[in-house]
């Protein structure tokens, strides 16, 4: 029986004391998902629940009297070993063996299905994610944030939801002349400007820059007029830095459904049209030359100025354009991850979606991310060879490689700094957390290798009911809280309970075949079902821990 099923048997029992009459409670406040999760101790069952708390207020009867009621008519439910009443009125529930060992033929029937859930069917998401400006390449922050951004994306997929990911292209403003003045500079061999960026990747991209002139047959950039040198070097630089980054993500396993650019927010009209639907809503005032919008009437701790006294739209006039151009599109909610350095900022975004008659935190969310450090051979990594004054994407990657730099950066709540430490992700050891649990994956994958060289086959039987050491137990526990982990990570937007959850799953399928669980036959020993009930449950571990790394962006390796 799995959790999905024994939900559903819980909300048929609820469903049927309502319709005879002995829950007093209205129809419409029976849930149609009931929750259950595994208890904190194994001794207390297999599965939990508080829908009794939850309904007893509601039913106008005490929570263990109801606990009680439920506890009765679940006993009667097939599959189910038994069920107690704990403390105020948790229902402790106990599946027999065989109900409990299914579990390991629906995960292989299902496949890669399992796991996935539809509590976000219907919503379309907007994810906005790393769109780190075109002047550099994507520092450690950024790359925290691909990893994390594409992780979350696969979770409201598996979820139901419809997810577009998205790149905020910031090709407009400051930063994108300071690069142009900085590649100018360098091909003229001059130091770059007091506020403008430095390292290697700038002398490579003024190269670029003017070989590409060359090549085209277009005039030399260093022989147009200033203002006409710095238009090249902006235009075909950008492009080039651009193409660098995107090129950097592909690698990375991280792909965008759409690059939003922030020129187009001004050369459409869209923020003039912006400010037109918020002088609609009343929410525009003028003063003092300058267009404001009254963000303190929902909770801003300021007015805002969008249109500057010279005419020229204030940063956060992008910003009103660039959420209203995305509900235009339709989505129903936009989540926009930013950086440590970004926390100040939140009070306005939500004042701005409400100002436009949205609900805060559930149109728009905002996500926080906090920062990375590397540490190698004990001590800080702080500068790459390449960019000179951080620490990039190709750095971590060059270090530890995809797979691990992924894990690694999912594996921790954003709302936390990390110290990643290059040389433990680089070792191929236990108390390496992503090794630890792709070995298990390549583990299950050799076992199931030999057992088809020895003739165990899951199609010639399954017993579930051999599934009673505890060690399976604890592993059949741990195989069917998959979904619920998936549904909540989604829920919460954090993908680190993932990676948790699949540490947890690799050490109770470890304990579980280093207790002598044999799936293979030894020496001129029958094959039966008990090694091939086994292999299914060897099978169900394998496609559990490959679907948890496949929502975070990791490989799952048949070999190590």
């Amino acid at each position: 029986m799995t959790p999905a099923e024994l939900s559903q048997a819980l909300h048929a029992v609820l469903t049927s004391a309502v319709d005879d009459g002995a829950l007093p409670l209205d129809p419409a406040a029976v849930p149609a998902t009931v929750s259950v999760e595994r208890p904190r101790s194994r001794e207390h069952g297999d599965w939990a629940t508080n829908v009794a708390l939850q309904l007893a207020k509601r039913a106008g009867v005490p929570p263990r009297t109801l606990a009680d009621l439920l506890a009765e008519r679940l006993r009667g439910v097939a599959g189910v070993a038994g069920v107690d009443v704990a403390g105020p009125g948790f229902l402790n529930i106990t599946l027999d063996t065989a109900a409990a060992g299914e579990l390991a033929r629906t995960v292989v029937e299902a496949g890669e299905s399992y796991g996935r859930n539809a509590t976000l069917a219907g919503e379309r998401i907007n994810l906005e994610f790393v769109s780190a400006n075109p002047t550099g390449p994507i520092h450690i922050g950024g790359v925290r944030w691909a990893a994390v951004g594409d992780s979350l994306a696969r979770l409201l997929q598996a979820s139901g939801a419809e997810v577009v990911r998205e790149y905020y292209f910031n090709d407009h403003g400051a930063q994108i002349d300071r690069f142009a003045r900085s590649l100018l500079a360098r091909a003229r061999g001059e130091d770059a400007p007091e506020d403008g960026y430095g390292g290697q990747y700038i002398a490579d991209i003024a190269q670029q820059v003017m070989a590409d002139a060359a090549a085209a047959g277009e005039p030399d950039p260093l022989t147009l007029p200033d203002a006409e040198a710095q238009e090249a070097f902006r235009r075909r630089g950008v492009e080039l830095m651009f193409g660098e980054i995107k090129a950097k993500l592909a690698e990375f396993r991280v792909h965008f459904d759409v690059y939003f650019h922030e020129d187009a927010l001004h050369e459409s009209g869209a923020v003039e049209r912006a400010v037109a639907r918020l002088r609609e809503l009343g929410h525009i005032f003028e003063a003092d030359g300058a267009t404001w919008l009254r963000t303190t009437e929902f909770g801003d701790d300021k007015d805002r100025v969008i249109v500057k006294s010279d005419g020229n739209a204030a940063y956060i006039a992008g910003d009103l354009a660039y959420y209203l151009d995305k509900r235009e599109r339709g989505f129903d909610r936009a989540i926009i991850m930013l950086g440590a350095d970004h926390h100040g900022y939140i009070g306005r975004m939500m004042a701005m979606c409400a100002a436009f008659g949205d609900t805060p935190w559930t149109n728009l969310e905002i996500l926080i991310g906090q920062m990375v450090n590397l540490v190698k051979d004990g001590q800080p990594v702080r500068m790459s060879k390449r960019a000179g004054t951080v620490v990039t994407i190709d750095d971590l990657v060059d270090a530890v490689g995809v797979d691990a730099a992924r894990y690694a950066l999912a594996r921790s709540s954003t709302d936390t700094t990390i110290d990643l430490d290059l040389d433990l992700l680089a070792r191929a050891s236990n108390d390496n957390p992503v090794h630890y649990v792709r070995y298990a994956h390549a583990r299950t994958a050799a076992i199931g290798r030999n057992a088809a060289e020895l003739g165990v086959r899951r199609e010639d039987g399954f017993d579930p009911a051999q599934l009673d050491h505890p060690s399976e137990n604890a592993l059949l526990a741990a195989i069917g809280d998959f979904g619920r982990v998936v549904a909540q990570a989604a829920q919460l937007r954090e993908p680190h309970r993932v990676a948790r959850y699949l540490e947890e799953l690799a050490a109770a399928y470890h304990k579980w075949y280093d207790q002598n669980r044999r799936v293979l036959p030894m020496g001129d020993e029958e094959v039966t079902d008990v090694h091939r009930t086994r292999l299914w449950l060897n099978d169900a571990t394998r496609q559990v821990l490959a679907n948890g790394l496949g929502l975070l962006g990791v490989s799952a390796p048949e070999r190590m």
